[in-house]
C-alpha cells in the first residue's frame, strides 16, 4: 500500500493530493492514510500536509523505491516488475529464484546493499549501503545457449552508453565485462545461464556500478584499484536517474542483440575498449596465457596472439592488462 502512496505522491510532482482522493483511489480510509504517511516519514520520505490541499512529496530518501523508479521510466520491458530489497545476499540469487517460479522477461532486482554480492570467479562484490547501483535483470531470449554469452559483452556496451548520457563520464571496457575510469574498476556484468540442450531457460544479467561510493569505504587494497563515478566527478550522482537510463539503454542493445548478434554491436564495443592493442595475461580454464589481444570476433571472443605465435580465440577469461597498475582480480568482481 505504502508503495502505491508513493506512487501517487510521484506522479504529483510539486503538486498536491488531496487524503480523500487518496482514499477514494486506493479504498483505505483517511485514518490509514494519514498512518501510512507518518510512516513514510519514518522512512525518510519528506511529506507536506496542508489543509484542503493534501500530501505533496517534498523530498525522498536516496532509495531505490519501485515508485520512484517507474516515475520517468520509459522502458517497455526491462522493470516491468520490479524487486525491491533493502538488503539481500545477492540479487542475480533473487533473481535466479524469480525465474523458476515463472516471473516474467523483464523482471528487475534491485538492492541497496548485498551481503553476498558475487562478479566474477565467485569474488565479492563491496559496496555501502545506499552508495552503488546493484541489479538483476531476468532475460529469456530465444537463441541457443552457445550464442548468448555475448549478451553480457551487449550490456556492458549499454552501461557505459548510460553513464556517459548521465554524467558525460565515458568508461573504458575491458574484455569481457569491466567498466573502468581512470585505469580503475567502476563497475562489471556477471551474466549467468540456465539452458537445456538447445533450449535456454533463463538468463540473469547482474549489474554493479559504483555510484556514490567513497574511496575511503574499500580496504586499503582494493581502493587502490577500484573508483566510483562520484570520486571521477567530484559530486553525487542521482542514482534514479542513472538506473533508468541503463534500463533504456540496455533494452535497445538488447533489441539489437536479438536481431544481430554482438556482431551488430561489436564496433561501439571495440570503440570504447581499453584491451586491443595491449599485451595481456589472461587466466583460462586451460591456465594462463600471455600474448597479445587484437580484436573479438562476432561473437564477441577475445582474439589472442600468443608469445609463442600461437592464435588463440578465447571466450571466457580473467584478463590482466600490462603496464596496468591494477589486475582487476579484486573483491569487486
Amino acid at each position: 500500500m505504502r508503495e502505491r502512496i508513493l506512487d501517487r505522491l510521484t506522479a504529483a510532482g510539486d503538486g498536491y493530493i488531496s487524503g480523500e482522493r487518496l482514499s477514494g483511489d486506493l479504498g483505505i480510509s483517511r485514518a490509514a492514510v494519514w498512518k501510512h504517511m507518518a510512516a513514510l516519514r519514518r522512512q525518510g520520505y519528506q511529506i507536506e500536509a496542508r489543509p484542503r490541499l493534501g500530501y505533496r512529496l517534498a523530498k525522498r530518501p536516496d532509495r531505490l523505491d519501485p515508485a520512484l523508479v517507474r516515475a520517468g521510466l520509459t522502458t517497455r520491458v526491462l522493470g516491468c516488475r520490479i524487486r525491491y530489497l533493502p538488503s539481500c545476499g545477492s540479487t542475480n540469487l533473487v533473481a535466479k529464484e524469480l525465474a523458476a517460479a515463472g516471473a516474467p522477461e523483464g523482471t528487475l532486482v534491485l538492492t541497496e546493499e548485498q551481503t553476498a554480492g558475487r562478479g566474477r570467479l565467485g569474488r565479492r562484490w563491496v559496496a555501502p549501503f545506499g552508495s552503488s547501483l546493484l541489479m538483476s535483470v531476468l532475460l529469456r531470449p530465444a537463441l541457443p545457449p552457445a550464442e548468448v554469452p555475448s549478451l553480457g559483452l551487449s550490456a556492458a556496451v549499454a552501461v557505459a552508453a548510460a553513464v556517459q548520457r548521465c554524467t558525460g563520464l565515458s568508461p573504458g571496457l575491458k574484455w569481457p565485462n569491466d567498466l573502468l575510469l581512470e585505469g580503475r574498476k567502476a563497475g562489471g556484468i556477471l551474466l549467468e545461464l540456465a539452458a537445456e540442450g538447445d533450449m535456454v531457460h533463463h538468463a540473469v544479467l547482474g549489474v554493479g556500478l559504483n555510484v556514490n561510493v567513497a574511496p575511503a569505504s574499500w580496504p586499503g587494497e582494493v581502493a587502490s584499484r577500484a573508483t566510483s563515478l562520484a570520486a571521477v566527478l567530484g559530486r553525487a550522482v542521482d542514482r534514479l536517474a542513472l538506473l533508468r537510463g541503463i534500463l533504456a539503454e540496455l533494452e535497445e542493445r538488447y533489441r539489437i542483440w536479438q536481431e544481430g548478434g554482438f556482431a551488430a554491436l561489436r564496433a561501439e564495443w571495440i570503440e570504447r575498449n581499453v584491451t586491443l592493442g595491449r599485451e595481456v595475461t589472461v587466466a583460462t580454464p586451460r591456465g594462463v596465457v600471455r600474448g597479445r589481444a587484437w580484436d573479438v570476433d562476432r561473437e564477441g571472443r577475445l582474439l589472442l596472439d600468443l608469445e609463442d605465435g600461437e592464435r588463440l580465440a578465447l571466450a571466457a577469461g580473467e584478463v590482466t592488462l600490462s603496464g596496468d597498475n591494477v589486475n582487476h582480480e579484486d573483491e569487486m568482481g
